[in-house]
């Protein structure tokens, strides 16, 4: 694992092959190599978007109308989620609770706490993101 972060650390994402040398190295199979990438939520085997939305998947988020906030974000974007948009430039992922639930419903932008969300207001915010990138 510690092999496998450091590529993303270095290169955003896993590459293909990047997996078969940390196989090669580790005398693993390559199967059990991208077992591992896939089966950690961490680990990327695309390279990162621009931007990058982390919907707050945890209680407090999903009590407050979080659910509404990932409806509509994946209706502005275009996109599932796990997906990036064609260009790269935005991308959602689901994130995990962080302990800012005062914020809730809320979304991560780039590592940012944006919130607290309604509908509208992420209608808005994905359409400032969309300008800016």
């Amino acid at each position: 694992l510690g092999a496998l972060h450091a590529v993303q650390h270095k290169y955003g994402y896993i590459p293909k092959i990047a997996m078969g040398v940390v196989a090669r190295q580790l005398r693993l199979s390559e199967a059990k190599v991208y077992g591992a990438v896939t089966y950690y939520s961490e680990y990327r085997l695309t390279p990162p978007p621009a931007t990058l939305i982390g919907w707050c998947s945890g209680p407090t988020c999903r009590l407050k109308g979080g659910e509404g906030v990932r409806k509509v974000l994946e209706a502005e974007l275009g996109i599932g989620m796990g997906e990036n948009t064609d260009d790269n430039k935005l991308g959602l992922h689901l994130a995990q609770c962080n302990g800012t639930c005062e914020y809730s419903a809320q979304v991560w932008v780039n590592g940012k706490v944006v919130g607290p969300l309604t509908a509208a207001a992420t209608v808005e915010m994905v359409r400032e993101l969309k300008e800016k990138a």
